[in-house]
């Protein structure tokens, strides 16, 4: 048997262990979300050489709600530099929710852009002449990493912008501040269009493998993001990117990662592979039951915890 047929034995594995399930509730706060199949359940991992391999419900759509901070914070991060970023969004984690309103009490700063305070500071910093120019660019953006075109929900951009409340809330407390510019609906509405990008879990895997790549899709070898960049990523992933589960994440499963409310994972096993996961059932910080079940599982399996040190 070779590694290959290894991996994919144990994804199937992993996929009957826990397709049974039911623990978690299906985000409900963005209207659109609530319609979703709660048995929906995907698993997904190509490696920095572009092997595929999958298990699911792999090619069915869902939007990439918070996955998407990832990217557009490497997005800004190319527009304007680290050092001018970093006066706009800081790097530390929490300890609270993802949608808690909360600064920096000393700068002013949203702690990191990982949450959404941060994101939405982020997404502000994408440039472009006109909403139309910004949203291209995010979504060629996407492209790259993905290796094909991508679209906006509408249904669930509308529906995050109607209920969006609590979110305008942090803008226009971060404008008060300086850490966001007019006009804060533009910025609002970019950031609600990226989190409704549509993806499937195979795509999750492949944006993941392309960290994992330094910053090169393993798929197309297009370059998607600057290699300079990536450890920026791949550090706010690593202490951020799971909320207020971060440090257990950290201590348990040990690689990089980054969750959402639609029910995605993904995580970056870099110069090896990315995984995609995809199960739409949330725990009460927000993270996919399944894929917080799956992610312990591989990273126990296959010693994928970074500080791992078999052998020595």
């Amino acid at each position: 048997m070779t590694d290959g047929d290894r991996l994919s034995q144990l994804l199937h594995t992993l996929h009957q262990r826990y397709q049974s399930l039911r623990e978690g509730q299906v985000a409900d706060y963005i209207p659109e979300l609530s319609k979703v199949d709660p048995d929906l359940f995907s698993i997904c991992i190509v490696t920095t050489q572009g092997e595929i391999y999958s298990v699911g419900d792999h090619d069915h759509l869902f939007t990439v709600q918070s996955i998407s901070k990832v990217f557009s914070y490497g997005l800004a991060l190319e527009d304007h530099g680290r050092d001018y970023v970093l006066t706009r969004v800081g790097v530390e984690p929490t300890g609270e929710d993802f949608n808690s309103i909360v600064l920096d009490e000393a700068s002013k700063r949203p702690y990191n852009p990982m949450v959404n305070a941060g994101a939405i500071a982020t997404t502000s910093l994408i440039k472009g002449k006109t909403p139309v120019d910004r949203l291209n660019r995010l979504l060629e953006m996407f492209n790259r990493y993905i290796g094909h075109d991508v679209f906006i929900d509408v249904s669930v951009f509308l529906s995050e912008r109607m209920t969006g409340h609590r979110n305008r809330a942090m803008a226009h407390l971060m404008r008060n501040f300086g850490m966001i510019d007019d006009p804060i609906e533009e910025s609002l509405d970019l950031y609600f269009q990226q989190c409704s990008v549509l993806v499937n879990c195979q795509d999750l895997a492949i944006m993941a493998a392309t960290l994992a790549n330094r910053g090169i899709n393993p798929i197309t070898q297009e370059r998607a993001i600057d290699r300079r960049y990536v450890r920026d990523l791949l550090s706010v992933m690593y202490t951020c990117g799971m909320y207020n589960f971060a440090g257990e994440w950290a201590y348990t499963v040990g690689f990089p990662a980054k969750s959402g409310v639609s029910g995605g994972i993904i995580g970056v096993v870099p110069n090896q592979m990315g995984i995609g996961i995809f199960s739409p059932p949330l725990d009460v910080r927000g993270n996919s039951v399944r894929g917080v079940q799956v992610c312990e599982a591989l990273s126990q399996d296959l010693n994928l915890h970074v500080f791992d040190c078999q052998g020595c």
